[in-house]
């Protein structure tokens, strides 16, 4: 089967639909399926990868590509690289990864979105997902690095709590501060690290300066393969403090798959991301946050929801959430044909 995989952000890029849709076109190739893919993302550095990658295609090799296509798969929909199918219709699978506006709300370009979904089979990343479209979506839950991202060495992680993601307000890590400050008080003087960049990294420091929080809080910049997997394996504890809703959580399966029980924000995907491997706080409650992390001092606790990890994450595999992805592609295919 000829597969188009249109993803508007692609790898030199980093971000979660950039690590999906580099994992389903690695594993539909693994799967004998031929895979082209079509991004807007540009690089000076030369493609290596096993499957062609096509970058800003002019409109006639887009056309060209969906022409030469039996399946085309949007990792978020798109228009930009939709329009083809209006020429040269083909089975189209949309997999959502981004909330969109209610029918009848946002933008122009949100209410085409909302139509063209119509003409899709479509898959959501989680429950949370599929409840905020307008049209029937199966769940298939995100992928993870299954080969990069596992457990280490139990006996060794000398560290308290990690925080991985970009540095903006809505990933909540101004309550984290606030719960580690609170738990402080109580006389549990926690260690946090801090893993990735952002916008808001000049606010938080000064957050941390005025609860005097500086022994206790590091940043480590942004971190990627090897060396976060190693940064990820002498801490505890992963908490995912957003307070906007998440479509999923990425980050939470890549702790609990390093040996870590996530905290997390009941909001969007998050509680549905660890299942049963971590604990659920509600956003904005830093009193409830304190209160979570205190709990998992809990040993018994604590071995119970790690014990969870190796049940939960065999639908979180590489392959599992391909052939998952292709079961919809093939009957897509087939109602097509």
């Amino acid at each position: 089967m000829k597969i188009l995989l249109c993803s508007v952000h692609f790898r030199p890029s980093i971000g979660g639909i950039e690590t999906v849709s580099e994992i389903l076109a690695d594993r539909f190739l693994h799967a004998h399926h031929e895979v082209l893919v079509v991004t807007q993302t540009s690089t000076a550095e030369p493609d290596t990868a096993a499957y062609p990658i096509v970058r800003r295609p002019s409109p006639a090799k887009l056309l060209k590509w969906v022409r030469w296509a039996d399946i085309v798969l949007h990792n978020n929909i798109s228009l930009r690289l939709a329009w083809p199918l209006l020429i040269c219709p083909r089975p189209w699978v949309i997999a959502h990864h981004m909330w969109s506006p209610r029918v009848g709300a946002g933008s122009f370009e949100g209410r085409i979105k909302h139509l063209a979904t119509r003409f899709a089979t479509n898959i959501a990343v989680s429950e949370a997902m599929a409840s905020s479209l307008s049209v029937p979506a199966t769940v298939v839950p995100n992928p993870y690095a299954d080969d990069l991202f596992v457990s280490g060495p139990t006996a060794s992680k000398p560290r308290d709590l990690v925080f991985l993601g970009r540095l903006i307000s809505s990933k909540g890590v101004s309550v984290l501060l606030e719960a580690l400050a609170r738990l402080r008080d109580r006389g549990d003087a926690r260690t946090l690290t801090i893993v990735g960049g952002g916008p808001e990294e000049g606010k938080l420091r000064e957050q941390i300066r005025s609860l005097s929080l500086d022994k206790q809080v590091c940043f480590s910049g942004f971190l990627q393969g090897l060396a976060l997997v190693e940064l990820l394996h002498q801490h505890r504890i992963m908490v995912v403090p957003s307070i906007a809703p998440e479509p999923f959580g990425i980050v939470a399966i890549e702790a609990i798959a390093c040996g870590l029980v996530p905290v997390v924000s009941g909001t969007g995907g998050l509680p549905e991301a660890i299942g049963r491997c971590g604990l659920v706080v509600p956003p904005f409650d830093s009193i409830a946050l304190a209160d979570a992390i205190s709990r998992l001092d809990d040993a018994e606790l604590f071995a119970a929801l790690l014990a969870e990890g190796s049940r939960h994450m065999v639908r979180h595999t590489r392959d599992s959430v391909a052939q998952a992805y292709l079961k919809v592609i093939k009957s897509a295919r087939s109602k097509w044909s």
